[in-house]
């Protein structure tokens, strides 16, 4: 009887509602778990706003499951905000002070959401940290919901000890079970400014706890991580929440024809031919993602510390919308004429992930945004870890923990200093201490691991969802 019902859940085409929050960084790790569960005989539909599915519309790499319907595009409506017309329904290039008001906009599209799932029906709904209350809307007609968090687990296993123990960031102490995980003076005083300033524009009710997101979660909840970087958190947070978790791997894009426009294929090549006359291991790539800019002081220090460093280095430098500056401005005078020779500075964009893979490249001087840390270690990549806000710390202190990363570190108020950005560079790309060399060697055995065992990771939680569907259908 068991075998005919593992037979049944094989080859039923159960249909999946994909919903992430409005921003890439969660975007693109949903976009990438639907594909694997597409190539898993699941039918997926994608859920965002209008302004969010035009962008997904033109991903070459999704042209095969658009073509043969495998994923399919749900435009979600938010209702009318003067402030936020149609095309800030997303993070990209939204001005931070109106990140509230999306919130509350993509809250009040609660009665829309509804509509979706009434005509859709979906055997499971996979929903993002920021919208339990979709998980309780799936509930009322019977949908199975569970929850996928696309960042790193250290920082929500860290958060959840917090709030369970009603002690939040002004109560954070010694007392969490992972030493290594320890925010600074300054990084706790800026997060605790950052949410103070957030939840008051906000009401309760539109953003709730991660405690309640893992409570509506049904029997499980997935996690784009592997055990091999975050197993104790992950076991930690199970048993602390009552929910298994299950890793789904690094979900890393490997078809990255992600050049977009002629400026962007022409740095492109200009990138790949300045790293193919590198030695190998020779280059540092910098970069802070797409969403956080440094002040001009920091881009100054940074500028000064990658001269000091005497490294060869890709610089990505990038500005808020409506903010741009030359670069011959924004960076010290004579700065691009005193490095020409050694160093590449790009405004805007480049091809991180053909960066990364280049042999050339010997180290990442990133934020620690989770993507950006993943797909540093998936190739290998020691982290020069420059953490900027929200859990980027967190992730930067995993990196050490594991032995993949050194921390650049700041001054006791929290400024980036030249010459420790000189230092951990040297370390790393230049010098090639025994410290730098041996973060290099750790990244490369991870780096074998994920590809190993990330796939592994992947077809457990395939089978897990396929049984809930399965667990859920024959209780109707």
């Amino acid at each position: 009887m068991e075998q005919t019902s593992n037979d049944e859940s094989n080859t039923r085409r159960f249909r999946v509602l994909m919903f992430p929050w409005l921003a890439h960084g969660h975007m693109s790790p949903f976009l990438e778990l639907s594909k694997r569960l597409a190539q898993n005989n699941f039918q997926i539909y994608f859920c965002s706003t209008e302004v969010n599915l035009s962008f997904i519309k033109k991903d070459r790499n999704l042209d095969e499951y658009f073509s043969d319907h495998s994923i399919e595009l749900v435009q979600l409506d938010l209702p009318h905000f003067p402030e936020l017309p149609p095309h800030y329904h997303t993070t990209k290039n939204l001005p931070p002070h109106l990140n509230p008001t999306l919130h509350v906009a993509f809250y009040m599209g609660k009665t829309n959401f509804q509509n979706i799932l009434n005509i859709l029906q979906p055997d499971l709904l996979i929903y993002d940290v920021f919208q339990a209350w979709a998980s309780e809307l799936a509930s009322l007609i019977h949908i199975p919901s569970v929850l996928f968090l696309c960042a790193g687990l250290v920082c929500r296993a860290w958060s959840y000890f917090y709030d369970v123990n009603n002690k939040g960031l002004s109560g954070v102490d010694g007392t969490y079970p992972f030493p290594a995980i320890v925010l600074k003076d300054y990084e706790i005083k800026k997060l605790a400014a950052f949410l103070q300033e957030f939840k008051k524009n906000i009401p309760e009710e539109v953003m709730l706890s991660l405690t309640k997101c893992l409570e509506v979660s049904s029997d499980i909840v997935l996690l784009k991580t592997c055990r091999e970087i975050e197993g104790k958190y992950i076991d930690h947070l199970s048993s602390c929440c009552g929910k298994k978790i299950v890793a789904v791997g690094p979900l890393i894009e490997l078809k990255h024809d992600d050049t977009k426009t002629e400026e962007e294929t022409e740095n492109s090549s200009h990138i790949i031919e300045f790293l193919n006359g590198r030695e190998e291991s020779s280059v540092v790539y910098v970069s802070f993602g797409s969403e956080c800019f440094l002040s001009e002081e920091e881009r100054e220090e940074m500028a000064y510390g990658l001269e000091l460093s005497n490294a060869n280095f890709i610089w990505v430098v990038r500005f808020p919308v409506g903010h741009a500056i030359a670069l011959e401005e924004a960076l010290p005078e004579g700065f691009l004429e005193r490095v020409k020779t050694r160093g590449v500075v790009v405004d805007g964009w480049a091809p991180q992930a053909k960066i990364l893979e280049h042999p050339s490249t010997g180290g990442f001087v990133s934020h620690c945004g989770w993507g950006s840390f993943l797909e540093s270690i998936y190739y290998g990549v020691p982290l020069l870890a420059l953490p900027m806000l929200y859990d980027q710390p967190h992730h930067a202190r995993l990196a050490v923990e594991i032995g993949v990363g050194i921390e650049i570190l700041r001054d006791e108020d929290g400024r980036i200093k030249r010459e420790n950005v000189a230092k951990v560079i040297k370390e790393v790309v230049v010098e090639k201490t025994e410290l730098g060399e041996s973060v290099k060697q750790k990244a490369k055995e991870l780096s074998h691991k994920l590809r190993e065992e990330g796939e592994e990771q992947l077809h457990e939680a395939v089978e897990k969802l396929k049984s809930l569907c399965s667990k859920i259908q024959s209780q109707e």
